[in-house]
């Protein structure tokens, strides 16, 4: 059993293509030559793109103040984050959360960026740390850059609550740092883009300036067709034309132009009503599979006699479940009952079916009695 991958699974195990993907594929095709898209790519992807993540009434995107440009999928997005950052805020540190997407961590070193870290989850309970996180906000030095999940936590499935997130906002205003959402799961995490895309538009209302990596491999499952967008709001139009012609400038060396098939799929999609209607229907069944799967595995779970409490498998969301199995006790899943997952005990929730949840959970209250 594979638990490791970080691939929407269908309840067979295997790979799903979107049938709103199938048809905007269809549409597109021999519509337009093969040649080099500019260096910040399609035009009206990323007007879709910042409109889904900012919202259909806001006014950062209808005024022009929102710097965005195609990248190569979320990492893309974080990497020219992190090479701005360093070309235009040398001097400031950048807070990342205890634990992380291990990714993270080498993107912003390798452009020579100073890093730090914040509290984020706390093992005893399996949830949020959220006294520890503001803790380490308050003390954080002004201009400091913080690196926010938007939603479904990788890997730990812990989001803060909207109350909480409208907590966050009020000490990073007042402490004057710059948040920056990676938001690699929207819509796939509950279901409904709106509400997944909530804390950016908290931050947003409370007056921040905010940061943006988007990813379109999960929920709508272009995974190799890399397809993303960085996006910074601005003070002003004038502003935003130059902050944008920045993001071009180390894109051009990085990488020249962004890819052009899956930009064209997902304009297609957010460009019309009812495509972009049956794709949030398809996000929605993804997001419940994946829920139903953490019910089933807890109830299996508490069924199984474990004298445990297993409720952190349902209070988490998104793909991954943090399950809090030690290394040792993933080697025995390994060794014993050749189930895989990453040795930090996160379950790719995405890999369990309900042929396999029964034999799962047996093998979990097996190794960690």
């Amino acid at each position: 059993m594979n638990l490791g991958v970080g691939a929407y699974r269908d309840d067979n195990a295997k790979p799903v293509v979107l049938d709103c993907v199938r048809e905007a594929e269809s549409r597109i095709a021999g519509k337009s030559v093969m040649e080099y898209l500019p260096t910040n790519g399609n035009a009206g992807f990323i007007k879709h793109s910042i409109l889904l993540a900012y919202g259909d009434d806001s006014v950062a995107v209808a005024d022009g103040s929102i710097a965005a440009i195609q990248t190569l999928s979320g990492t893309g997005a974080c990497r020219l984050m992190a090479d701005f950052m360093h070309r235009f805020a040398p001097t400031a540190k950048v807070y990342i959360p205890v634990p992380t997407w291990s990714n993270h961590h080498q993107i912003w070193q390798d452009a020579g960026c100073e890093e730090r870290l914040f509290r984020y989850y706390k093992a005893e309970t399996r949830g949020l740390d959220f006294d520890g996180m503001l803790e380490d906000m308050e003390n954080a030095e002004e201009g400091s850059f913080f690196l926010l999940h938007a939603c479904a936590h990788n890997p730990t499935g812990v989001d803060p609550s909207v109350e909480q997130w409208r907590q966050m906002s009020q000490v990073m205003k007042r402490k004057q740092l710059f948040p920056f959402f990676d938001m690699a799961y929207q819509g796939f995490a509950s279901g409904d883009c709106e509400r997944d895309a909530a804390a950016i538009r908290i931050f947003v209302e409370d007056g921040h300036k905010v940061g943006c990596s988007q990813s379109f491999a999960k929920n709508m499952g272009l995974y190799g067709q890399r397809i993303g967008c960085f996006s910074i709001m601005c003070a002003s139009p004038e502003e935003a034309q130059r902050v944008e012609s920045q993001m071009k400038l180390i894109a051009r060396p990085m990488y020249s132009n962004p890819p052009l098939h899956g930009a064209a799929i997902v304009s297609a999609i957010l460009g019309d009503p009812v495509l972009k209607k049956q794709w949030f229907g398809e996000v929605k069944t993804m997001a419940d599979r994946i829920i139903d799967m953490r019910a089933q595995l807890r109830l299996a779970l508490e069924k199984s006699g474990s004298v445990l409490k297993w409720n952190h498998v349902t209070e988490q969301i998104g793909m991954f479940c943090f399950s809090g199995m030690t290394g040792e006790q993933v080697d025995a899943l390994r060794v014993d009952h050749h189930i895989y997952m990453t040795r930090n005990g996160r379950i790719s929730m995405a890999g369990v079916t309900s042929s396999t949840v029964g034999r799962l959970a047996s093998a979990m209250h097996e190794v960690t009695k």
